[in-house]
């Protein structure tokens, strides 16, 4: 049974006033915590392969990067209701949207790489030593980045270079012929279908496969300690694989759980063009967009919670400044 108008609309603009508070505080949020992030990857010393590196770094600079371009360049004055003098006096919108979704884009396909990357290296021992490298990881990060933003240029071409304020995925102004054609219909359609439904799907993939594989291999390996010694010790070689795969299971559980709403919302609004009309009410959208910036915001936390030597160098980065003055005093 659907909700009556008046309390949707009450909903609705009860999150209105949310997001004129909670954009800002994510803003404040987002940004330091990703700078801090590929600080301290970049250094090297958290324990982490270099090709685990590489696409944490890449991930991190990727959601600074949707942080700057959707959230602050965006969101922010969509929820204030007024253009800020970005938008008033510089008419860039489909420059804007290109390196939004291309960000975007980059953001989801780094997540999608990066479990595939854990696949190979739990699943599949005779492509890890080639597959799972630094180098390896430069080619893919690269080629999903080019082909992110070839992908996205035909905003540029499809757009208007004004804005239109309205709390709408569809910010920059499209001529009405456009927005009705079939041609705009199957580009809105596939933009969604790449992401995020795609890695959605790949992501679940590569997860199922992991956890198979590694219950029949520790399935087999407790067997055959118990047939060596006659008892079942502890196992530190399997204690060490699921530490090893706890940050991958956090990572992508985090991602596939805040950007499920948006994920639904925007597959059920293009189905409109294949004539398929499924009504939801407008603060779900609402709530979809604020869960999609709060995934750009979480990793560092996730780092700092499931790695003991990433948050032993976060430590040190906010007591240095501590440290330098107590020892410029004495």
């Amino acid at each position: 049974m659907s909700l009556p108008f008046l309390i949707r609309l009450k909903i609705l603009w009860t999150l209105y006033d949310i997001e004129k508070i909670y954009y800002p505080i994510l803003a404040v949020i987002g940004i330091p915590v990703n700078l801090v992030t590929i600080v301290i990857l970049s250094r090297g010393r958290c324990g982490l392969s270099k090709c685990v590196t590489s696409y944490l770094v890449a991930m991190a600079t990727a959601d600074l990067l949707v942080v700057i371009f959707d959230l602050i360049l965006r969101q922010i004055p969509i929820a204030y209701r007024e253009e800020s003098a970005f938008m008033l006096y510089i008419k860039v919108c489909n420059i804007h949207a290109v390196l939004l979704y291309a960000a975007t884009d980059c953001s989801v396909w780094f997540t999608v790489t990066f479990s595939f990357d854990r696949f190979v290296t739990i699943c599949c021992q005779k492509l890890k030593t080639k597959y799972c490298t630094e180098k390896t990881a430069a080619v893919v990060l690269g080629t999903v980045t080019v082909l992110s933003c070839l992908k996205n240029i035909f905003w540029y071409f499809l757009y208007r270079h004004n804005y239109v304020l309205s709390n709408s995925p569809w910010f920059c102004s499209v001529a009405f012929e456009v927005s009705r054609s079939l041609a705009w219909g199957v580009i809105e359609f596939m933009h969604y279908i790449l992401t995020p439904f795609i890695p959605f799907l790949l992501i679940l993939l590569f997860n199922a496969l992991t956890v198979r594989n590694i219950i029949v291999a520790n399935t087999a390996r407790r067997r055959l300690r118990v047939r060596s010694s006659g008892e079942s010790p502890s196992d530190p070689e399997m204690a060490n694989r699921r530490k090893s795969i706890i940050l991958l299971f956090v990572i992508s559980g985090n991602f596939i759980l805040l950007w499920v709403v948006f994920m639904v919302c925007s597959i059920l609004k293009r189905l409109d063009y294949l004539w398929i009309t499924v009504l939801l009410p407008t603060f779900v959208p609402e709530i979809g967009f604020m869960l999609e910036l709060l995934s750009c915001c979480t990793n560092t936390f996730i780092y700092a919670v499931t790695q003991r030597k990433f948050r032993q160098e976060l430590w040190n980065g906010m007591t240095y400044p501590l440290a330098m003055m107590v020892k410029f005093i004495r």
